[in-house]
């Protein structure tokens, strides 16, 4: 059923690519600007989408998904017309005589498979990028969240032709029957074990491809942090969207001397935060599925419960948790948790934490609270991630300055600002020889041809 309906998508946004409408500035402006018009025309729609979908209050759903867009559309139609622009290469001396060229080119129908946990800017953050570097675009938002699926083929819907941006909604054998057709370029997020199959099925047809994925992030807290300050800010980057963020902390690996009193200042900032009673918090948070509740319920039988811990299964919601006493090989500490509970480790010295972390697969965030350089460095040089903050939480995937992006089993690939239009892009390299004169010495028929080779290419 499937097949059939995107094959005959596919070739006619492959048919529309090729017609070049898609390739000069005026045009993509024009479409960026279109969206922004729509997304802000629909911003409380969006906003009661999210509510419905996680129970995002509108304050979340501006500062973590609405506004975020809005600074990667504005940036992105403020600087488009200089990524444009073809950019002048040196030539070697053996080439002398040439001009060379790196000329920016969509890829063509390009196809974005967006996750539940920020269903609105994980969707449309990427399809900016698309957009910018010329490319159509399919996008499949998750079935998780269905109310902002069905919004977002309903906006996208009433701005675009199919056979420039089109919005398929569906479950796993949509993503299937998509992943099998001939695409220039997929863009995915979501779990390392659907980014490995994702992987699989473009490595078929040698389909170049972006993945954001996730892991187990650390969050170092030395000796030196401000415990206050640092709570604060662990809390907001672990329980923001009640923990259900590829890049929230997902454990603690805090100095021996100041555990004690940093969990004693996570549990005011909890409640400063969320009340005394998270779960009965409007504003709170909660978990995608009844499937994801159950997993994530089960982790707290595991280590000791310092704080939280309460669970609403008719609510969907689990309580801000902290967990003592857990070891490697508990399994809250073999997957990637995705939800609020936040296991804290020690150790004694920072060559400890380096080590710990090594020692398993790369993560796609890392963050470090601490005023010592030297100890920054330790880190920050020593370990291998997608990319985090210091001092600080999740603040680093909003801004458009940085590409954002994992590495190892946390990713490949990055985006945001410039990074977006470059992921969608391939890089053209051109050479133009001039034809006023010739180098005869390279062709076989020239009697001194490797005397002069040997002088221009030793070594």
């Amino acid at each position: 059923m499937y097949n059939d309906t995107m094959a005959d998508l596919i070739q006619k946004q492959k048919h529309f690519y090729r017609s070049g409408a898609t390739r000069p500035f005026e045009y993509r402006l024009r479409q960026l600007k279109k969206l922004r018009e729509a997304l802000i025309a629909n911003e409380k729609q969006i906003i009661e989408a999210l509510k419905m979908d996680l129970n995002k209050s509108e304050f979340e759903a501006y500062s973590t998904e609405i506004g975020i867009v809005y600074e990667e559309l504005s940036f992105t139609i403020k600087h488009l017309r200089s990524w444009m622009v073809p950019k002048k290469a040196k030539t070697a001396l053996t080439h002398f005589g040439s001009k060379g060229r790196i000329i920016p080119e969509p890829y063509g129908t390009t196809l974005i498979i967006a996750p539940w946990n920020y269903p609105f800017q994980l969707a449309v953050s990427p399809l900016i990028g698309a957009l910018a570097a010329g490319n159509t675009a399919v996008m499949k938002p998750s079935e998780l969240t269905p109310t902002m699926s069905t919004l977002l083929a309903k906006i996208l819907g009433s701005v675009f032709e199919e056979e420039y941006v089109a919005v398929i909604e569906g479950g796993a054998d949509v993503s299937q029957e998509l992943l099998a057709q001939p695409l220039d370029y997929i863009f995915f997020t979501g779990s390392v074990n659907v980014g490995k199959i994702v992987m699989q099925a473009a490595a078929k047809q040698l389909i170049p491809l972006t993945l954001e994925l996730g892991g187990k992030s650390p969050c170092i807290v030395h000796a030196d942090a401000p415990l206050k300050l640092t709570a604060q800010r662990i809390v907001f980057g672990k329980f923001t969207n009640a923990g259900q963020t590829c890049i929230a902390p997902d454990y603690l690996l805090v100095h021996r001397s100041v555990k004690t009193e940093l969990i004693t200042c996570i549990q005011e900032a909890i409640r400063e935060f969320y009340g005394p009673d998270p779960l009965s918090n409007t504003s709170y948070g909660r978990i995608v599925s009844e499937k994801h509740f159950h997993r994530l319920a089960s982790f707290l039988q595991h280590g000791n419960v310092v704080s939280g811990g309460s669970t609403s299964p008719d609510n969907l919601t689990i309580e801000p948790t902290l967990l003592e006493q857990v070891t490697w090989d508990m399994p809250v500490m073999q997957e990637e948790i995705f939800g609020p509970i936040l296991p804290i480790m020690e150790y004694d010295r920072i060559q400890e934490a380096v080590d710990m972390i090594n020692a398993r697969p790369k993560p796609l965030a890392l963050y470090l609270f601490t005023r010592e350089p030297e100890i920054e460095e330790t880190v920050v040089g020593n370990v291998s991630y997608g990319g985090g903050c210091i001092n600080d939480t999740l603040m680093h995937i909003a801004t458009p300055y940085l590409p954002f992006g994992g590495v190892g089993e946390s990713g490949m690939g990055a985006y945001h600002g410039r990074g977006s239009f470059d992921t969608f892009t391939h890089y053209k390299s051109v050479l133009k020889q001039t034809n006023l004169f010739d180098f005869t010495f390279r062709y076989p028929s020239s009697k001194n041809g490797l005397k002069y080779l040997r002088k221009l290419l030793k070594p």
